[in-house]
């Protein structure tokens, strides 16, 4: 389902809707993105590192053609209040989408440098497990709440972001000392400390998308309000 309002333009309400199912279709492949990059690093399978970089190439074209498909919106219909927030919102959430897929392929990067230094049983790539499930359940659902959309969806999205810095406090925290306590280790997890990162980055990510959101249902900025005052959550 994608969001779809009422205009006095049947042709404007095609062009709007081609632009949100786009930007789903985006979602999709970075999704698989992030998936395949955490794949990569647990076999190290040269097609699954091949496949992230095709589909990154497919992603930026996508951006490229909704930011198009954007600016004609503006420029030619001149769209106001919900309107204008929707098209507003779909520009924003092409650009973190977007690097969500960066972020999913410097993960296969990093992975490909342990492979090549044979230093993968040098360090403890299952720590990233945990975050990385906690963070594409938040991509997904972000990009739900995008799509039906649901304001209540996007406050449960970001409140999770705090749970994901924590686990990446806890993974920096335990990599450190497996590093001090075993220097030969050292180059190894700096790799997973930057995969950590980039896992921790792309729930950012996920969390700027749910803000958008509630931007574009109710056109509150809340980049910057306490978890517990956003709106749309329900009473316990």
């Amino acid at each position: 389902m994608t969001i779809l309002r009422e205009h006095t333009s049947t042709q404007f309400d095609i062009e709007l809707k081609a632009v949100t199912s786009s930007i789903l279709h985006m979602g999709e492949l970075v999704q698989q993105q992030f998936q395949i990059a955490m794949e990569y690093l647990n076999d190290g399978e040269t097609a699954l590192s091949v496949r992230v970089l095709d589909l990154g190439c497919q992603v930026n074209s996508l951006e490229v053609d909704i930011d198009r498909k954007c600016h004609l919106l503006l420029a030619q219909r001149q769209p106001e209040a919900n309107d204008l927030r929707t098209i507003l919102t779909a520009l924003k959430c092409t650009t973190d989408i977007e690097r969500i897929g960066d972020q999913a392929e410097l993960i296969v990067r990093r992975a490909e440098m342990l492979f090549q230094r044979n230093e993968l049983s040098l360090v403890r790539p299952c720590e990233l497990a945990r975050s990385a499930s906690m963070v594409s359940g938040m991509l997904h659902n972000a990009l739900q709440a995008f799509a039906h959309p649901d304001m209540e969806i996007a406050t449960q999205v970001i409140r999770l972001d705090t749970q994901v810095n924590e686990e990446y406090s806890h993974i920096t925290r335990n990599q450190i000392k497996h590093m001090t306590e075993n220097p030969q280790t050292i180059t190894a997890g700096l790799d997973i400390l930057f995969m950590a990162k980039a896992i921790e980055r792309i729930g950012d990510h996920a969390k700027n998308i749910a803000e958008y959101v509630i931007f574009m249902v109710q056109g509150s900025d809340v980049r910057h309000t306490p978890v517990e005052t956003l709106p749309g959550q329900k009473n316990p």
